[in-house]
């Protein structure tokens, strides 16, 4: 542990690294006695390595958005903040590559890309504050995971700094790499739990020429009409970015319609995406209502749409959940269904959404505490009852003692361990981070 004592010394030992003392208690934890700033990965290496000698445990955060993701420790003993190391490091427009620094935001990113019409087609939530990094760690994304893909699929190269300071790289910065093990994929949404991310190598897309949303809301809540719907137009030959549900609380929220929305969108050039609305019109079933929102508007409602869910930076009265569920894509109409009986028995409230073509669903429950704790357990029932997960990646700290975050060991636990065990021998990095309290 790091001690008062030692702190003059940690300052006169790491000279050019920005260190502050100042401990602030937050209602998420994961915070820090010490926090470091490093602006290079020399300096991530060195403390990582100071750490590892001394046996300091050592927290990671980027823009903060992730700070009630796992973790059933308050405080380590170093916070080690990569909010300084940020920026391009190389951009090969006609490679379409872009390899960057992990404490960079999203946003950043794509407004740097924009004047070149390229993109990281990546879609997290909070963008304006979550960085390349967090979002690479934790496998972020959103609805768009239909068109886009994830983390997994779009990173083609890291650069990651072990827990004993050895920097080692994976992958490439070409797209066509096919050279030994894929071993982005060991490190991409291991939660930090392997070693700090330093740079991300993505491969980009152009941004489309056109984009538009249509909302089909159904006013009554037959899912079987949904499930037949959404299935028509999984089968069909259109190429949605996104097809995700949203249930009538959060639909109410966003579109002023609380009924079951199905929200499908679509990115291309203009005749493309009027043909494919026009196919989806001549789709919808009687007695449902149909809108559409095309360019500035379907960027606007983006935009609100990855702002809703309470974040690690969200500043709030009462206490909020967010739930991240996987389950057979048409099974997420089930599962949305189920939430709202389980809000109605548990007092609390749910905005869910659920996709459709990838089987991801992200709920957001607010109420009190007990309630909160009654209906996870609920939810997580109802998940696996489906062949699915739920995990918890947004909950007060004080809540995530209580309650396991990411659910039961499965039967292949032990290969996590060994592989957490050979890295990071000490145990040091984000501990009890991730599966099982890894």
């Amino acid at each position: 542990m790091i001690r008062d004592e030692s702190l003059t010394e940690l300052k006169a030992y790491f000279k050019d690294i920005q260190i502050s003392d100042e401990v602030q208690q937050h209602p998420l934890g994961n915070t820090g006695r010490v926090t470091f700033f490093p602006k290079t990965e020399q300096e991530i290496s060195a403390v990582l390595e100071y750490a590892n000698t001394n046996d300091h445990s050592v927290f990671i955060m980027g823009g903060g958005t992730k700070r009630g993701y796992g973790g059933m420790l308050e405080k380590a003993d170093i916070l080690l903040s990569l909010a300084q190391y940020t920026g391009i490091v190389e951009h090969n427009p006609g490679d379409m590559t872009l390899t960057v620094k992990a404490g960079t935001s999203f946003q950043e990113i794509q407004n740097y890309l924009a004047p070149y019409k390229q993109k990281i087609p990546l879609d997290p939530f909070s963008p304006k504050h979550a960085t390349i990094g967090g979002i690479v760690s934790a496998n972020d994304s959103g609805p768009k995971r239909l068109g886009y893909g994830s983390a997994r699929d779009n990173v083609i190269g890291l650069r990651m700094v072990y827990p004993d300071g050895t920097l080692i790289r994976s992958g490439g910065k070409v797209v066509k790499n096919v050279a030994g093990y894929d071993m982005n994929k060991l490190f991409i949404g291991a939660m930090g739990t392997l070693g700090v991310v330093s740079q991300v190598t993505v491969k980009l897309r152009p941004i489309a020429k056109y984009e538009s949303i249509l909302f089909v809301s159904f006013s009554e809540r037959n899912v079987e009409e949904i499930r037949a719907f959404a299935a028509t137009v999984l089968d069909s030959m259109i190429e949605p970015i996104s097809l995700e549900l949203l249930n009538p609380s959060l639909a109410g929220k966003l579109t002023n319609m609380n009924q079951y929305t199905l929200l499908i969108s679509f990115e291309d050039v203009k005749s493309s995406v009027e043909y494919q609305e026009i196919v989806i019109r001549n789709m919808v079933p009687d007695k449902t209502t149909l809108r559409s929102l095309s360019q500035n508007e379907a960027t606007s409602f983006w935009d609100n749409f990855y702002h809703h869910q309470p974040n690690g930076l969200t500043n709030v009265t009462t206490t909020e959940a967010v739930l991240k569920i996987g389950v057979v894509n048409l099974d997420s109409i089930k599962i949305l269904q189920e939430a709202e009986l389980i809000a109605d028995a548990c007092h609390v409230s749910i905005e869910a959404h659920g996709g459709l073509g990838s089987g991801i669903c992200h709920l957001t429950i607010r109420g009190a505490n007990e309630d909160i704790l009654s209906a996870i357990q609920h939810i997580r029932k109802s998940a696996v009852k489906h062949g699915g997960y739920a995990i918890v990646k947004h909950l007060p700290f004080s809540l995530r003692k209580k309650i396991n975050v990411w659910g039961g060991k499965t039967v292949t636990h032990f290969l996590f361990e060994g592989i957490k065990q050979k890295i990071d021998t000490n145990i040091i990095l984000n501990k009890n981070r991730y599966v099982g309290g890894i």
